[in-house]
């Protein structure tokens, strides 16, 4: 793996894989979590604008069949602490890629006329996670387990803040935040001449004074809660959680263990006992999420009301007995994992922003030596760990029918 800056401050990592596509994304250090109450979800809004058109792309038609005529990918995506854009196209198109990122990245139109067509499917967007219990039971539960840090607000804040959006604070925003420091560009592919080519899209970008972002905490599980909401549903959904260490602390590495142990398709000890054998839910998945300052691990079921006690228990019980796991099973687990992560950055668009993400949270190089951590968690750890994190002092969040 390469890593350098551009004239202009622009960190860039490249990492050559022997594949015939060739991934381009450009990540900002930027998401809702440095958003006030009253530009909540202006990160996402954005990112929503930067496919609308520039003076030499005015349509977001002339900006994406340059890259689908191409039988390319095209796609954006934002988080608390981040906003990412990616183009994945044919190595022998990776000039396309980069004209076709630096333009959107440096030179949006924000008209006011887009804006607030745009404000039009934000707000559909934002109904359409409020009307699916699947997408919804996820922002119940990180409103209901965080207390302090901003990750407890949606992404796409609400629709009266979106509506509040002005092209002035958009501009505001946009010049803050997206400048040369601010970013991370990461390629992965079988491609050549790669800093030239990176100098010759992006050097243009404007460099501008360096903004530093706040930092947050959030304190520790205290107590037992459970919280509940009513909806028009025929299922109940269920989370169980817990907060844990953000992910550049040693324990989230065995916490991705514990996950792959519990969790893993349809051999994970908690999908097993909770659907093969018992039949009580469709959906049961175990997830260890774990960001720049905060993480979050937790079981999701979607279940009958009345069965929403078993399943509790079921799960707790899985958690006790980690603290007996076989050597076998730890293998299976770091097995799993070690695999999954195999096929998954194969995609260079995944390695691409694989390699960014561990940028944003310290260096790139760590990407390299995950799995090598991994191999190194003991049954101790895991037992530690779990005794440790996955205890009576669990936040329970549940949509159950009216």
């Amino acid at each position: 793996m390469e890593k350098f800056r551009l004239s202009n401050g622009i960190t860039v990592l490249f990492k050559k894989v022997p594949s015939k596509s060739v991934a381009v994304e450009v990540m900002v250090r930027t998401g809702s979590n440095y958003e006030s109450s009253d530009i909540a979800g202006i990160s996402h809004f954005i990112e929503h604008m930067l496919f609308e058109g520039t003076e030499k792309r005015p349509t977001s038609l002339h900006i994406t069949n340059e890259i689908e005529s191409l039988g390319g990918e095209f796609n954006a995506y934002t988080t608390g602490d981040r906003t990412a854009y990616y183009v994945k196209v044919l190595a022998k198109n990776f000039d396309k890629a980069l004209d076709v990122l630096s333009d959107i990245i440096s030179n949006p139109l924000f008209s006011e006329k887009t804006i607030e067509k745009e404000k039009k499917v934000v707000i559909k967007e934002i109904h359409m996670v409020m009307d699916d219990p699947r997408f919804y039971q996820w922002v119940f539960f990180e409103k209901s387990i965080l207390k302090k840090h901003p990750a407890k607000n949606p992404t796409y804040g609400n629709v009266s803040s979106v509506k509040g959006l002005t092209r002035k604070k958009i501009m505001d925003y946009y010049k803050k935040y997206y400048i040369p420091s601010k970013i991370i560009l990461s390629i992965a592919g079988n491609v050549e001449s790669v800093k030239d080519k990176c100098e010759k899209y992006f050097s243009k970008m404007r460099k501008a004074k360096i903004t530093a972002l706040p930092k947050f905490s959030e304190p520790p599980n205290e107590k037992q809660e459970t919280f509940r909401e009513k909806r028009k549903t025929m299922s109940a959904y269920m989370i169980l959680g817990y907060k844990v260490p953000p992910r550049m602390h040693k324990d989230t590495y065995v916490l991705d263990v514990i996950a792959s142990v519990l969790g893993r398709g349809q051999s994970g000890k908690i999908f097993d006992e909770v659907r093969s054998k018992r039949g009580l839910a469709y959906e049961v998945s175990v997830k260890s999420e774990t960001n720049l300052d905060y993480g979050l691990f937790a079981v999701q079921c979607s279940i009958n009301k009345e069965k929403i006690e078993t399943a509790k228990n079921i799960i707790l019980g899985e958690f006790r007995k980690l603290k007996n796991l076989k050597e076998s099973e730890l293998e299976e687990a770091k097995g799993y994992i070690e695999g999954s992560y195999a096929l998954h950055t194969e995609d260079t668009f995944k390695m691409a922003d694989e390699l960014s993400f561990w940028e944003l949270i310290q260096d790139a190089n760590l990407e390299e030596r995950y799995i090598e951590k991994i191999k190194k968690v003991s049954r101790e750890d895991v037992a530690r760990i779990s005794e440790k994190y996955l205890n009576d002092k669990f936040t329970m969040a549940v949509i159950e029918p009216r």
